[in-house]
């Protein structure tokens, strides 16, 4: 038993109301559960409502498993618990007095809680502990229907936990769209390995440096590849294009007063060559010299196609036959695949064309889900343990919610919080 299980019992009023009595044997009618307290100190529930032998009360409810749970927690010494007018437990194992030695009325909650509701609580968490997630043997006994709506709720938690470091770097950058999509593109152009190395590049550079080198191929990438290490030494193989770049990158670096001291290391270590972060640097230049003014552009695309040609980028003629400086290969064309294309939009495009749809004041709520749902769904170990589980998989939205339900609600034992746990429990 839980107090998190009880208090779902008391919030949800799932117990019998009809004949409820204190463990005084004085009758109890709730009127009012009162407000759930989840995120601050003191007691469970605010400004509940109910009768007790006929005497009318409001004031707040403390849950707990025991009764003496009270004192374990010393909030008899607390002045934030004067004001409770129930004591909710699953077992009265002892009295609990006000500072004035006035009896707190008790409900002991086992004695109108039904058999079968115990036995599938029971059953979803305390005999799956050792399964992947709580609910892995039932999770195909859940309907459709509470699937897909609860998967639309979990994406747009999911969209509102990445507006999150948007917000943060709108307020770093005054308010400039441009450079804090600047930022996110550069984050996600480094994948996990390098991600957080990319921003911190991103970082280094102010964007109005951008905006003055975007009509030069030579500048982008003698900035990015200046700025990410990548020109300071001198090394062996070919030469010529480095120390263009080389020389390039010393002229801005003195103009603009650039420091990369604070940029992370790149790495290179168990990435295929199409990955390394020399060739999505590349990449990553030629996308802002052929695009100048991107955010208005994403902002105003609404359709996939039109998002693939946007992303159509190739690298410049030294890196079709290199993946590092120093040795040259194969030629190849290094273009950004779909798969690449359809991560930029998940986790860059679509969550911040929605923060700057929601700052305007509109919903765009139906174009997000129309875009995502032409996406193919990510493939990553999550994923694939929910289709071993028979969970309905078909699109984007759907592994970004997933990701979201095992994250915030399966690892967090949430299941109380989660529409598929209390379909379960329920029955219904």
């Amino acid at each position: 038993m839980t107090e998190d299980f009880l208090q779902y019992l008391w919030k949800y009023k799932k117990f019998e109301l009809s004949h409820l009595k204190t463990t005084k044997q004085e009758e109890l009618i709730l009127l009012h559960v009162g407000t759930h307290n989840i995120q601050n100190s003191g007691p469970d529930f605010f400004n509940a409502k109910l009768i007790v032998h006929g005497q009318k009360w409001a004031g707040n409810v403390e849950v707990h498993i025991k009764s003496s749970d009270w004192y374990v927690h010393n909030h008899e010494n607390d002045p934030r618990y004067d004001n409770v007018i129930l004591h909710v437990v699953w077992e009265d194992d002892m009295e609990i007095f006000r500072k004035d030695n006035s009896v707190i009325s008790t409900l002991q909650l086992k004695d109108y809680i039904t058999d079968e509701l115990l036995r599938r609580y029971r059953i979803l968490f305390a005999q799956n502990s050792k399964q992947w997630i709580a609910c892995a043997r039932h999770l195909p006994e859940v309907s459709q229907f509470v699937l897909s709506n609860w998967k639309e709720r979990l994406y747009l938690e999911r969209l509102e936990q990445k507006s999150i470091l948007i917000l943060k770097l709108l307020d770093e950058s005054a308010n400039d769209w441009e450079a804090v999509l600047f930022k996110l593109l550069g984050k996600n152009f480094g994948l996990k390995v390098n991600g957080e190395a990319f921003l911190s590049l991103t970082h280094s550079i102010d964007f109005s440096i951008i905006r003055k080198c975007s009509g030069s191929l030579d500048q982008l990438e003698a900035l990015l590849f200046g700025q990410a290490g990548f020109l300071q030494h001198s090394i062996k193989g070919e030469a010529e294009y480095r120390d263009v770049l080389r020389k390039e990158y010393l002229f801005l670096k003195s103009k603009f007063q650039l420091k990369n001291l604070g940029v992370l290391p790149f790495r290179f270590f168990r990435l295929r060559p199409s990955n390394f972060p020399t060739i999505r640097l590349a990449q990553f230049a030629m996308l802002y010299f052929k695009n100048h003014k991107l955010f208005n552009q994403i902002i105003k695309i609404n359709t996939i196609e039109e998002f693939y040609d946007l992303f159509d980028i190739d690298t410049s003629d030294f890196w079709k036959n290199h993946y590092t400086f120093q040795k040259k290969s194969k030629t190849k064309k290094k273009r950004l695949t779909k798969v690449f294309v359809d991560l930029i939009l998940i986790n860059t495009i679509i969550p911040i064309k929605f923060l700057y749809v929601k700052k305007l004041g509109r919903n765009n709520e139906e174009e997000i889900f129309d875009l995502l749902s032409q996406l193919s769904f990510e493939k990553n170990s999550i994923v694939d343990n929910f289709i071993d589980l028979r969970m309905p998989i078909t699109s984007a939205m759907d592994s970004q919610a997933i990701i979201q339900l095992k994250n915030a609600y399966c690892d967090q034992k949430a299941c109380l919080k989660c529409a598929i746990g209390n379909y379960l429990l329920n029955g219904e």
